[in-house]
């Protein structure tokens, strides 16, 4: 049987030939440089469209135990990548890390000395990138979002660079864009992150895949990733408590015309504030009623999560 490696190096790539065979080497010396132990690198290939899949190929037939290439039909999007190359991990520790070069594989030493300090995860912080402004203002944006909303209190979400334990990284589960919410989807497991300054290259092969569009994207999925850490259990709490709030908002409007109409005599039927406080009314009980339709389907859930959480260690 081949012994399982120490690390595992979780690599997603699209259209990225030209800096597949450098990423490799760069990451092979590394290791044998500071004497890391064995090593593997899956490569996921994310419905690439250039020669990426003959370069991965290739260096599989040169490594056979360090290489293994994983490949999608179409292009799924990075978070699906990753989930399949960390599903594939045998490492007790799983680094993630982008494959157009801006990344320095060297500094994989330091990600391992800070988890050495009791951290399940270690993500990169890019101070000085090597971006166009189309690619950082909007992840400065989202950082501060995602930073005020989760309360992780970390600068650079956005850094494909990171370092996780196996139990941390196979404990939550990616799909759509929710790899750039991995601190938080850990901190609602009771995981730890640090966080270290990388240095960040300028990209000098292929496209960037990122920009404005993924604000947007990213935006709907912070959404997502604060009802799942917070609500996932109580989801009366949420729909009930938008529901409280517009229901009480429709009350006064209404409680305030009533008094116009019955003490002054003034006529209220044609005023829009009326339909808007009944439209308020109406939507608070919509509210209030999904929620307490969501504690029932979770009071009667069998799923997993509604378990008892499983314990991780006894005296």
């Amino acid at each position: 049987m081949p012994t399982e490696p120490a690390l595992s190096i979780v690599i997603p790539l699209c259209n990225e030939e030209a800096t597949l065979s450098s990423l490799f080497e760069q990451i092979a010396a590394t290791v044998e440089t500071n004497a890391l132990g064995s090593f593997e690198v899956i490569f996921v290939d994310d419905g690439s469209t250039d020669g990426s899949w003959k370069k991965i190929e290739a260096l599989k037939q040169a490594h056979p135990e360090q290489v293994v290439a994983l490949r999608f039909r179409r292009n799924h999007g990075k978070a699906a990548a990753l989930s399949a190359g960390i599903e594939q991990a045998r490492g007790d520790i799983i680094f993630t890390m982008d494959a157009d070069l801006q990344d320095e594989p060297a500094e994989i030493p330091s990600f391992l000395a800070k988890l050495d300090e009791g951290y399940d995860c270690v993500s990169g912080w890019k101070q000085l990138r090597k971006d166009p402004l189309g690619k950082t203002l909007p992840s400065r944006f989202f950082n501060a979002a995602t930073r005020a909303t989760s309360g992780v209190k970390i600068h650079d979400f956005n850094c494909g660079f990171k370092a996780y334990r196996a139990e941390a990284i196979h404990s939550v589960e990616l799909y759509g864009e929710l790899h750039r919410y991995i601190p938080v989807l850990l901190a609602a497991e009771g995981f730890t992150t640090a966080e270290i300054p990388v240095e960040h290259h300028r990209r000098t092969h292929g496209v960037s895949k990122y920009g404005w569009k993924r604000l947007f994207k990213g935006g709907l999925d912070l959404i997502t990733v604060v009802v799942i850490t917070r609500y996932l259990k109580r989801p009366g709490h949420f729909f009930g408590g938008f529901g409280m709030i517009s229901g009480m908002l429709g009350f006064l409007i209404l409680a305030s015309l009533t008094i116009e109409k019955l003490i002054f005599g003034h006529s209220i039927g044609q005023r829009p504030l009326l339909q808007l406080g009944i439209l308020l009314v109406i939507l608070g009980v919509q509210l209030i009623s999904t929620g307490l339709i969501g504690e029932l389907i979770n009071f009667n859930s069998k799923s997993q999560s509604q378990k008892t959480p499983r314990i991780t260690e006894t005296l």
